[in-house]
């Protein structure tokens, strides 16, 4: 881990700020990096785990959903702990059309770097990060254990980076 990422390892990155960069293999093993978006807004997702009922609930919400992103230029790329090889079986199980990506290894290196990463269970905790097309945070919310995001929050940050 490098020393930036160290020290902005503990708190969530303020809204104007910019998104700490990275690059986490999908769950095809291809890279992706955040940087590359530039141009385009991104919607970064950080869930606990696959295969666990709020997550898949959320995650569905969103692939049903991906025309909501779409209308404001916005990817989505969603972030757990898991190893591209369960990210694989998951997205294709539940028909996922967006990049599910490992922060397998180093165990939880891009949660710890947005703030997000639960040290005592292992996991990123739920979280969501809009990121305009110039790599600033616009939007972003944690959500206790146990408590699904509200979808209509996205499309209410969708919007702001539209009119803005």
């Amino acid at each position: 881990m490098t020393a930036a990422v160290e020290a902005a390892s503990s708190a969530v990155p303020s809204l104007g700020a910019a998104a700490p960069d990275f690059e986490l293999a999908n769950q095809y093993g291809e890279p992706v990096k955040l940087s590359s978006f530039r141009g385009q807004n991104v919607a970064l997702v950080f869930y606990p785990f696959a295969f666990s009922g709020i997550c898949t609930g959320e995650l569905c919400e969103i692939r049903d959903n991906l025309q909501t992103f779409d209308d404001s230029n916005a990817v989505v790329l969603a972030v757990s702990v898991d190893s591209k090889f369960s990210l694989r079986a998951y997205a294709a199980q539940e028909g996922y059309g967006f990049d599910l990506l490992a922060d397998f290894w180093p165990h939880g290196d891009v949660a710890r770097a947005y703030g997000v990463f639960d040290a005592g269970s292992g996991m990123a905790k739920r979280a969501t990060f809009i990121i305009d097309g110039e790599g600033i945070i616009r939007y972003s919310v944690v959500n206790p254990r146990g408590q699904a995001r509200d979808f209509n929050e996205y499309r209410s940050a969708l919007a702001d980076l539209k009119r803005a």
